[in-house]
């Protein structure tokens, strides 16, 4: 895999450093060869998840993986391509407000992720109060030495003071203060080249799953999808 994987890298760095549509239009075989191996990868990982996320063996690959052209709209970088190929494989779509499995593949920033991410405020509301209401059961989760060890924080933003309407005596206020309920586990690019990533990929994944499950039972009964 690791010579398979290396045509993504060298990819990934090339287009970071001439990210235009010239230097694009006259690579864009190497585009072609790069987002084919991904695919192949992303091709193996959904029916591994299947195994023991049965959710997710409808999908195809194209249900999971992202457009690799930037919307500039609203960004002031306006460098019209990626530096990373991203795949989400989540039962609902990738647009989903579900929780689900992210893998990302970008020279110096891969990681795994998953969880909820940009929750309308009724549904974040909705996560928090089910987080104060089943504390014990949240916090067999996310304090699993497993879970701990590869997932330090819940969140990639929080607030400074506890969520208005919530009991100010609640004894675990870092639960119910972040901004999202997404997870993250950073690996180096090597994590990708070798032979068993799948695996690996997948133990990670499986640890991550009692969590998703909490998450979306409540996104569930909020009728959000």
């Amino acid at each position: 895999m690791k010579e398979n994987t290396e045509v993504i890298f060298r990819f990934l760095k090339d287009v970071a450093a001439h990210n235009d549509r010239e230097w694009f239009a006259a690579h864009r075989a190497q585009y072609e060869e790069a987002r084919a191996v991904f695919e192949e990868m992303v091709g193996r990982l959904i029916p591994r998840i299947a195994v023991f996320d049965g959710s997710v063996a409808h999908l195809a690959v194209k249900d999971c993986t992202y457009r690799f052209y930037r919307d500039t709209r609203f960004s002031e970088d306006k460098s019209p391509y990626k530096r990373h190929f991203g795949a989400y494989v989540n039962a609902c779509g990738k647009k989903s407000w579900h929780s689900g499995y992210y893998i990302h593949l970008q020279p110096g920033g891969c990681m795994l992720a998953g969880g909820a991410w940009c929750l309308p405020p009724k549904t974040l509301k909705a996560v928090r109060q089910s987080v104060v209401d089943e504390i014990d059961e949240f916090r067999s989760i996310v304090e699993a030495d497993d879970f701990k060890d590869a997932f330090p924080v819940i969140g990639e933003t929080r607030l400074k003071t506890l969520p208005k309407g919530f009991p100010k005596d609640f004894p675990y206020p870092d639960y119910i203060r972040p901004k999202d309920y997404s997870v993250c586990h950073a690996v180096d690019d090597d994590f990708f080249r070798g032979p068993d990533w799948l695996e690996r990929t997948a133990r990670v994944f499986q640890l991550m799953k009692p969590y998703n499950d909490f998450i979306n039972y409540t996104i569930d009964e909020c009728g959000e999808e």
